[in-house]
């Protein structure tokens, strides 16, 4: 069956914002300080910045180069060079999985950014203490009913977006979101250069001591550096795939590898300064910014302002992931069943709504009572260590293995080279993609199942 004309990016910055905006969305706001503060801090955030540099960059360099030699969705990719019958399709269908289950739990935090908007109009701050306005999220957290409202809210909006296209949907408003993400994250971060915890904030983050740091947390930043860059999930082979042949693939990565670093890091230069200041623990795990940024705001001039504006900021960003995950999605049916864009949309959707409900009762423990002692986690817990930490990772991998060691180099080096100047960087990225990336995660893997004990290799500093 002849494939439809693909729609391709307009330009370079509409594809840089776009890739940023899948990645700088919950990734960055929601997902990174939680993991930061678990770990200790420093140590942590040098481990992510490390993998990110010489395993998610060249990862993401290898993903675009094969969606847009293939011009297809993520599953379309391996099979249309590696043949139907192929293994490596696997690779394709684990990248949708991914995308899919990151969705219906994702679809869920953003969900609590728009609620947050709508108290952040009523000033639900006022009167209150620190304390007090910190423990709300506890509030919606345990309640179930208003999880799902907003998570079919957020879908709903989502659906609206990727219905448009790439062009008219995905490019048009992340180019308006991720600029305006910025500046505001910025003046944020400006102002809690004035707290008190900042002096702190800035040695837990930006100093590497191990002493807080456990072994297991390696793993955590590598499942980390995946999901901050939207690695193994089928979005970057799918926006690829929207690229034209000029595209400077290198070049490109490293700018929105960069962006995500720096957003990442400025995003908790903005948060544990709050934190330190007001005595609030760094571990507070996904709630973290629902929790601390209500507390920045209430001491703000123009509260109502800078609160509502940023929680309408986080859902659109959010927005710029969740519709690059639902893209993933849509364009593996469109590619492989021939659906229009719009059934697509629609069914991929339904889906995943469906399958947010038990992440959105998790809280409130209202459905599968018993997961939690089975598991050790709740429902949403579960999905979201299943996929970082090891769904990811595994996607990562094969993607590493299937590029350094199983098509033609050739092919491959004809594509990094295509509209780039940077030849001389080939053979270190492909000696990044064929050893250091796969042993890396063999090696991790190989710790999280308890085959190997790397504590010897991290002394603890008093």
């Amino acid at each position: 069956m002849a494939q439809p004309l693909r729609e391709h990016w307009s330009s370079r910055l509409g594809f840089i914002l776009a890739a940023a905006g899948s990645a700088i969305g919950l990734g960055t706001l929601w997902k990174f300080p939680s993991v930061v503060g678990e770990h200790g801090g420093g140590f942590f955030v040098f481990i992510y910045l490390v993998f990110t540099l010489f395993i998610g960059i060249p990862l993401f360099i290898g993903e675009l180069a094969l969606g847009r030699h293939a011009q297809r969705g993520a599953v379309g990719i391996f099979a249309s060079i590696s043949g139907e019958r192929s293994f490596w399709k696997t690779v394709g269908w684990l990248g949708v999985a991914s995308s899919f289950l990151i969705l219906s739990y994702y679809c869920v935090v953003a969900g609590w950014g728009l609620n947050y908007f709508m108290m952040s109009i009523n000033q639900f701050y006022e009167a209150h203490s620190a304390d007090q306005i910190s423990n709300i999220f506890q509030i919606l957290y345990t309640s179930g009913d208003i999880s799902i409202f907003w998570a079919f809210i957020f879908l709903l909006i989502t659906l609206g977006v990727v219905y448009q296209g790439i062009r008219k949907g995905i490019e048009f408003w992340s180019r308006i979101l991720m600029i305006s993400l910025f500046i505001l994250l910025v003046a944020l971060a400006c102002y809690s250069v004035t707290l008190d915890g900042f002096k702190e904030a800035v040695r837990f983050i930006l100093v590497p001591s191990p002493g807080g740091f456990k072994p297991s947390g390696i793993l955590d930043a590598l499942g980390l550096s995946f999901f901050t860059l939207s690695l193994a999930q089928g979005v970057l082979l799918t926006y690829g795939s929207y690229l034209r042949p000029s595209e400077d693939l290198p070049k490109t990565a490293l700018i929105v590898g960069s962006m995500v670093m720096l957003v990442s890091v400025l995003v908790v230069m903005m948060i544990f300064p709050v934190i330190f200041t007001f005595n609030l623990s760094p571990s507070g795990g996904a709630g973290l910014v629902f929790e601390t940024l209500p507390v920045l705001f209430a001491q703000l001039p123009g509260a109502m302002l800078l609160s509502t504006l940023f929680f309408a900021l986080f859902t659109f960003t959010a927005l710029t992931s969740a519709v690059a995950l639902l893209e993933v999605i849509s364009a593996n049916f469109i590619d492989l069943f021939g659906w229009s864009r719009h059934k697509a949309v629609l069914l991929s959707t339904g889906a995943a709504f469906v399958v947010s409900i038990p992440s959105a009762l998790a809280g409130s423990q209202d459905l599968f009572k018993s997961w939690l002692p089975i598991y050790g986690l709740n429902f949403f817990g579960t999905v979201d260590s299943l996929v970082s930490v090891w769904l990811l990772p595994l996607g990562g991998f094969l993607t590493a293995l299937y590029i350094g060691w199983h098509i033609d180099k050739a092919m491959i080096r004809k594509e990094f080279l295509s509209g780039t100047k940077w030849v001389s960087l080939f053979s270190i990225w492909f000696f990044l993609i064929k050893w250091v990336a796969p042993i890396a995660i063999v090696l991790i893997f190989l710790q999280k199942g308890g085959f190997i004990n790397i504590d010897k290799f991290f002394l603890a500093v008093p």
